[in-house]
């Protein structure tokens, strides 16, 4: 087992991430578009045609994409979250929370500032930032 501060290495298989999918109630879509697009400043897209019919949305901007998917029985993520890390922690921040978000802070992770929020439907969000050296 490799120190958390090591290097990444490498696989052979070249592994990426392409989208982080997180669970919504049905007939959430606009709620989570008010939230992700209009709060968080994110883009949404038209979903492949053959997907449409799930409901949900597509969301992506910078290098990031949210797929909201529908879920029958929803439940939020508790504890399971995405770790995302953005250019200007406090200024997201402050957005967060001249919307009415929380916002928790949270210095437990080293080598980053970090705070953790929750979508409208109690999704928990990680969003941090490396600590300048």
């Amino acid at each position: 087992m490799n120190d958390y501060q090591s290097e990444r290495g490498t696989s052979e298989f070249d592994y990426r991430l392409h989208h982080v999918q997180l669970s919504i109630p049905a007939g959430g879509e606009d709620r989570a578009r008010e939230y992700y697009a209009d709060v968080l400043g994110m883009t949404e897209v038209r979903k492949p045609p053959e997907l449409e019919k799930n409901g949900g949305l597509w969301v992506r901007t910078d290098s990031l994409e949210i797929h909201l998917g529908i879920e029958p029985d929803y439940s939020p993520m508790v504890k399971a979250h995405p770790g995302i890390i953005v250019g200007d922690l406090d200024r997201l921040a402050a957005r967060l929370e001249e919307k009415g978000c929380e916002v928790a802070w949270n210095s437990d992770f080293i080598g980053f500032r970090r705070f953790h929020t929750r979508d409208p439907f109690g999704n928990r969000l990680e969003f941090m930032m490396p600590q300048a050296s």
